[in-house]
């Protein structure tokens, strides 16, 4: 099938990551969230990213123009998704949520439109049980941010086509990305591997083995990661770290991934992050909101 017009559910980082990247890429993108005012903010920012971009000349100013003009904000109960030939869901980690908006696209979408969800945990054959078209119904897991780093993460339901799967994984292609194929189990590849990890911080912190500094420093510099856990949990958000080993806690039915105390106290708190100024770390207002990550959105917050 052929794919030229995309539609983005969701404003926030990892749907803004996911919009500018395609755009770049010269597809047609339309940009949605609860309200047009919401997805107005959200191009908005990647208004600002590009501009950033164009500055240190990283892309032209044309370049910078011509994917922002492909970006087109809109709501997601007006109709606008008439037009698109995919569709890629990225709002909060909760499956109530996401199956409600399944049930809306299932509505405003064409039969022959495929419904990707960039969910970091939740199954992928609970979501597309709520559409007419679960056949339709696949994973595509970007990391975080989306518009540099290079793997997406695919994942089946069981009544996932193949003619689905084939398109999902040459747009991601397309995209300038590499894929992997995961089974439709809770955290997938990356974040069943990495999320124990980061609990497990949590929980070395927890118990006064270290400061975060040293802990963020061990593994940065020990193992060679990019950053530190809790600095890689500020980017992410608390909330959805939480979010996520929450499903793999409940559906798995295992006690090591069982949140630490620790984490849902900051989450309680309301420090989620970057998104929020403070988590592990506190950071200026000014800061970035993304930087090179791994794992979910990373992965998935829609506001």
């Amino acid at each position: 099938m052929t794919i030229e017009h995309i539609g983005v559910i969701g404003a926030g980082q990892m749907g803004r990551g996911i919009a500018q990247l395609a755009a770049s890429h010269g597809l047609e993108v339309t940009l949605v969230d609860v309200g047009r005012d919401v997805a107005e903010r959200g191009r908005g920012v990647i208004a600002q990213q590009l501009a950033r971009l164009a500055g240190k000349q990283k892309i032209t100013e044309a370049e910078r123009d011509r994917t922002m003009a492909r970006i087109r904000p809109a709501d997601l109960y007006a109709g606008d998704l008439e037009a698109v030939d995919f569709v890629v869901e990225a709002a909060t980690e909760t499956i109530e949520i996401k199956r409600e908006i399944f049930v809306a696209l299932d509505r405003a979408c064409r039969g022959g439109v495929i419904l990707a969800t960039n969910t970091s945990s939740i199954s992928i054959t609970a979501i597309g049980a709520s559409v007419k078209r679960p056949d339709r119904v696949i994973g595509m897991h970007f990391m975080n941010p989306p518009p540099l780093m290079k793997l997406v993460e695919i994942i089946r339901g069981l009544p996932t086509s193949d003619a689905t799967f084939e398109a999902t994984r040459a747009l991601a292609e397309r995209l300038g990305k590499q894929t992997v194929t995961s089974a439709d189990i809770p955290g997938f590849i990356v974040n069943r591997i990495l999320m124990p990890m980061l609990n497990e911080a949590c929980f070395a912190l927890y118990e006064g083995i270290a400061v975060v500094e040293d802990i963020d420093m061990a593994i940065n510099l020990g193992l060679r990661h990019p950053m530190g856990p809790f600095t890689l949990m500020d980017l992410i958000g608390l909330d959805t770290t939480l979010a996520i080993l929450e499903v793999m806690h409940r559906e798995l039915g295992d006690p090591k991934y069982r949140p630490c105390p620790l984490l849902r106290q900051y989450v309680a708190a309301g420090w989620l992050g970057r998104k929020s100024g403070r988590g592990f770390h506190q950071y200026p207002k000014d800061a970035p909101s993304a930087a090179p990550g791994t794992g979910s959105g990373s992965v998935e917050e829609a506001k």
